[in-house]
């Protein structure tokens, strides 16, 4: 067995230390050693974009990553979106506009879109279509998704500044 490497990690606000095998993936980290598994696993090559999580703010497939590469990082997973049990503006969109088909990429889109709508407050479909383009949806329901997101930016474009983003300091779900 291979030494162990000591990594420590901030995932949704919450500090984590453990000692974990040099080739343990971010995502078996995230998911069997955190027990957050709304991060998916699909195709374990980063080609379906299922377990993107944001590492320091971007955009990552956490399936290509080993977890000792994020030690010091910054993680947010998609259960650090929503405010208790209030939904994060962008999954209040998804379930408006039926984009969540059967969620299993769900995540991952969420994930990917956090940044981009960040950067781009006022996207048209193609932005949209351009940004997802790295996420894979079996459901082939694409038009759900992209219309989701355009509700989520003509939501924010009509409420506060900053309604898509996330809590930069959110409050600790689990403190180890």
């Amino acid at each position: 067995m291979p030494p162990s490497v000591s990594i420590s990690v901030s995932v949704n606000g919450s500090g984590h230390q453990r000692e974990v095998e040099p080739r343990l993936l971010l995502s078996d980290f995230i998911r069997h050693e955190l027990g957050l598994t709304g991060t998916h696993v699909g195709c374990e090559h980063g080609v379906c974009g299922a377990c993107t999580v944001l590492m320091d703010g971007l955009p990552v497939r956490s399936c290509l990553i080993f977890a000792a590469q994020a030690d010091g990082c910054e993680l947010r997973t998609v259960e650090g979106l929503a405010d208790g049990d209030t939904l994060h503006p962008l999954q209040e969109a998804f379930r408006d506009a039926h984009g969540l088909q059967c969620g299993f990429c769900t995540p991952g889109f969420l994930m990917t879109l956090i940044p981009f709508l960040a950067e781009n407050p006022d996207p048209t479909e193609d932005d949209v279509r351009l940004a997802i383009s790295g996420n894979l949806c079996r459901c082939t329901g694409y038009a759900k998704i992209v219309d989701a997101v355009l509700l989520a930016a003509e939501r924010a474009r009509g409420a506060s500044a900053g309604l898509l983003s996330i809590d930069p300091d959110p409050q600790p779900v689990e403190a180890v």
